[in-house]
C-alpha cells in the first residue's frame, strides 16, 4: 500500500516538476523578449544610419508591392525571426517606394539609383507604372539609373526597362509570359464526394462561381477575360517599348516567332535578351561591382560600393516616429484593400464595420476637409459593401467631398463602395466593373447518406432545418434566387443613379463583366484616369483647398498597443540580420493554391450570403 502511495506521489511530483519547469521557461522567454526589446530601444541605430556623399541608393525591394500591409502581430513577427523563419509574404508599401525615389532625386548625397529587384514578387500594373514614372522623374536630375539582375521576371523588368543601363548576368534569363487567367475547377471533385452545390446568381459574365459548377471556363467568361487581359498586355508592351525605344511589335507572343530568335542565340536566354534589345549588356556581378565602384567609390560593405539600401534610406526620410498633426486643412486617405468582409477586420482586409468607422472618423475630424477612398479590392460581402457606401454618403452629407481612387482592383463590391463618390479615378490598368452578385453554398446530404449518416426531424416552418446536412427545397431555391435578382437590381440601380445612366444601359455593361480602367472610362464607369496624386489634387480642389496636408486615416492604437508594437518591432530589428529565407517546393505551392481558392470562399461572411465578388480578377 505504501509502495502504491510512494509511486503515486512520485508520478504527480514528476508531472508538477515538468509543469513548473515549463512555466518558468515560458516566462523566462517572455522576459528575454522584453529585455531585448528594451535594450534595443536604447541602442537602436536610427541615428547612426547616414548617407555618404556620392552614394548609390539601392532600391532592393522584397515582397509584394501593396497600398496597405496586412496586419501582422508584432510578437508573432518577432518569434518568426527569433526562430530563423522568413516572412512567407513580405510586403512593401507603394507610397514608401515613391517617397524614397522622390527624396533621392533631390538629395545631393545620392549620385545614382540602382534597381536591384531580384526579390520583388507581385505588383499590379498600376503600381509598376507609378514606380516607373518615379524612376523617369528621378532621371530628370541627370543622375544615372542602373538596373542589375541575374534574371528579370515580367514585373521586375517593367521597372528595370526605365533604367539608363540594364544589365543581366551572362547566365541569366528573361521571358515575357504575358497575362493569363487560369484557375482550377472542382465540379468533378465535388461530385466524387457527392457534394451538392447551390448557386444563385445574376449576370452572364458573373463567373466567380464557375469553379464549383464547371470543369472548365465558360465561353462568355473566356470572351470577357480575353478582352481585359489583351488591353492590359497592350499597356504593358507600350510602357516597356516606350522606355526602351522600340516597337510594341517586338514582343514575341508566338512560340514560332520566339524560336527563330532563340535559335539564332544558340538557345541562350541571356544572349536572346541582348539581341532583342531587352538588356544593354551581360555583366557578371564583379563587372557590375567595378562599374559602380568607378562611379561612387569603394567601401567595405557587403556590396562593395558606397550605397544605402532602400529600408535604411526610408528610415531617414520617413522616420518611424508618431506623426505630429499640423493645423493645416487636410485631405484624408482611407484605404480599402483586400476582400470585403462583414464586421471588424484587420488592415489588409476590408471590414464593413472597421472601414466604415475610418470613414466616420474622417467625417468627425474637423481638420479633414475631403477624403480619398483608395480602393484595391475584388469585392466580397454585398452587405458590408453597402455599410461602407452609406458612410460615403454621410461624408458627402457633412459637406466633405469624396474621391474614389481605384488601384489594381476595384471590382464588384470594390465598385459598389466607390459608386457614390463625387468623382471616380482609376488607373488605365485597373480591373473594375464585375457588376453582379451571387449567393452559394455546398450541402453534403448525399455525402452523409453514402457514409450512413442521415438527418431527420420536424420544424414549424418550411424554412426550418436548412443547412449543409439537408440541402434545400427547390421552392426555397426560388426564394433565394429572387433575393439575388433583387440584389442585382439594387446594384445596377445604384450605378445608374450615381453615373446618370439608365438601368438598361448599366445592365448592358454589367452582367458581372470585368473591364479595364481605360475601357471603364469609355463606358462612363469612371470619370478620370490617374493615380494617387491626381486623386488627392481632385479631392483638394473639390474642397477649395490650395494649401493642405495629406493624412492616412487609420485606427488609433491605444497606449498599450503602441508600447508593445514598438517593443517587438525594435526587438525584431535586432534579430533581422540573422533571418534567412525559406522556399516552398512546387507541391506545397500547388497545395497552397488549392487552399487559397477554398479560403476565398470559406472566409466570406455576408449575413445574407449575398456576394459582390470577383474571383476571376486574379491574374
Amino acid at each position: 500500500m505504501s509502495t502504491d502511495k510512494s509511486w503515486t506521489k512520485s508520478f504527480f511530483s514528476g508531472i508538477w516538476s515538468v509543469l513548473n519547469f515549463s512555466r518558468k521557461l515560458f516566462f523566462n522567454i517572455i522576459f528575454l523578449i522584453i529585455f531585448i526589446g528594451i535594450i534595443s530601444l536604447f541602442f537602436r541605430d536610427n541615428g547612426q544610419i547616414g548617407v555618404q556623399q556620392d552614394s548609390a541608393l539601392v532600391l532592393n525591394l522584397k515582397g509584394d508591392i501593396v497600398i496597405q500591409k496586412n496586419a501582422i502581430d508584432p510578437f508573432e513577427e518577432f518569434m518568426q525571426q527569433a526562430m530563423g523563419q522568413a516572412n512567407e509574404k513580405p510586403e512593401v508599401l507603394l507610397q514608401d517606394i515613391l517617397l524614397t525615389i522622390d527624396n533621392a532625386k533631390q538629395d545631393q548625397r545620392i549620385k545614382t539609383l540602382v534597381l536591384d529587384l531580384q526579390e520583388l514578387n507581385g505588383a499590379g500594373l498600376d503600381k509598376l507604372e507609378q514606380i516607373a514614372q518615379a524612376v523617369d522623374d528621378f532621371k530628370l536630375s541627370n543622375k544615372p539609373v542602373y538596373a542589375i539582375g541575374d534574371y528579370y521576371t515580367q514585373e521586375q523588368y517593367y521597372i528595370a526597362s526605365h533604367a539608363d543601363h540594364v544589365y543581366m548576368n551572362p547566365m541569366g534569363w528573361m521571358l515575357f509570359e504575358g497575362y493569363g487567367r487560369f484557375g482550377m475547377y472542382y465540379k468533378s471533385a465535388l461530385e466524387k464526394i457527392k457534394a451538392t452545390t447551390h448557386v444563385f446568381k445574376v449576370g452572364t459574365y458573373k463567373s466567380a462561381v464557375e469553379p464549383i459548377l464547371r470543369d472548365d471556363m465558360s465561353q462568355p467568361a473566356k470572351e470577357a477575360n480575353k478582352a481585359w487581359l489583351n488591353a492590359m498586355w497592350s499597356q504593358y508592351k507600350d510602357g516597356v517599348a516606350k522606355a526602351r525605344g522600340m516597337s510594341p511589335n517586338n514582343f514575341d507572343e508566338k512560340v514560332e516567332d520566339f524560336m527563330v530568335k532563340f535559335e539564332n542565340a544558340n538557345g541562350n536566354f541571356a544572349q536572346y535578351a541582348v539581341d532583342n534589345g531587352w538588356v544593354d549588356g551581360l555583366k557578371t556581378r564583379e563587372q557590375v561591382l567595378q562599374e559602380l565602384v568607378s562611379l561612387v567609390g569603394e567601401d567595405d560593405s557587403k556590396r562593395g560600393y558606397k550605397h544605402i539600401a532602400f529600408k535604411n534610406y526610408l528610415r531617414i526620410v520617413n522616420p518611424p516616429l508618431p506623426h505630429l498633426s499640423s493645423n493645416m486643412d487636410k485631405v484624408g486617405i482611407v484605404v480599402a484593400k483586400g476582400t470585403i468582409l462583414n464586421g471588424e477586420q484587420k488592415p489588409g482586409t476590408v471590414g464593413g464595420d472597421s472601414t466604415a468607422e475610418l470613414l466616420r472618423k474622417a467625417r468627425l475630424d474637423d481638420s479633414i476637409k475631403s477624403v480619398v477612398l483608395y480602393v484595391d479590392s475584388p469585392g466580397g460581402s454585398a452587405f458590408a459593401s453597402e455599410i461602407i457606401r452609406q458612410e460615403v454618403e454621410n461624408l458627402k452629407a457633412a459637406g466633405k467631398p469624396v474621391v474614389a481612387l481605384m488601384s489594381t482592383y476595384a471590382a464588384s463590391g470594390g465598385y459598389w463602395i466607390s459608386a457614390s463618390a463625387d468623382e471616380i479615378w482609376a488607373a488605365p490598368s485597373t480591373i473594375t466593373g464585375s457588376i453582379g452578385i451571387f449567393g452559394m453554398f455546398v450541402s453534403f446530404e448525399n455525402t452523409l447518406d453514402y457514409l450512413g449518416v442521415h438527418t431527420d426531424g420536424v420544424g414549424t416552418t418550411d424554412f426550418a432545418g436548412m443547412g449543409i446536412t439537408r440541402g434545400i427545397d427547390p421552392k426555397m431555391g426560388q426564394v433565394l434566387q429572387r433575393g439575388i435578382e433583387h440584389g442585382y437590381d439594387q446594384f445596377i440601380s445604384l450605378v445608374a443613379n450615381e453615373r446618370h445612366m439608365s438601368k438598361a444601359d448599366v445592365d448592358s455593361i454589367a452582367q458581372g463583366r470585368v473591364w479595364i480602367g481605360e475601357t471603364a472610362l469609355e463606358l462612363n464607369l469612371v470619370d478620370h484616369l490617374g493615380y494617387i496624386d491626381d486623386a488627392i489634387s481632385a479631392a483638394a480642389q473639390r474642397a477649395n483647398l490650395t494649401e493642405y496636408d495629406v493624412t492616412y486615416v487609420e485606427r488609433t492604437l491605444n497606449s498599450s498597443e503602441l508600447f508593445w508594437n514598438e517593443l517587438f518591432a525594435n526587438a525584431s530589428a535586432v534579430l533581422a540580420k540573422t533571418q534567412f529565407a525559406q522556399s516552398d517546393g512546387k507541391l506545397m505551392s500547388l497545395i497552397s493554391k488549392v487552399t487559397a481558392d477554398f479560403d476565398n470562399v470559406v472566409k466570406l461572411n455576408d449575413p445574407r450570403g449575398v456576394y459582390a465578388f470577383c474571383l476571376t480578377c486574379d491574374i
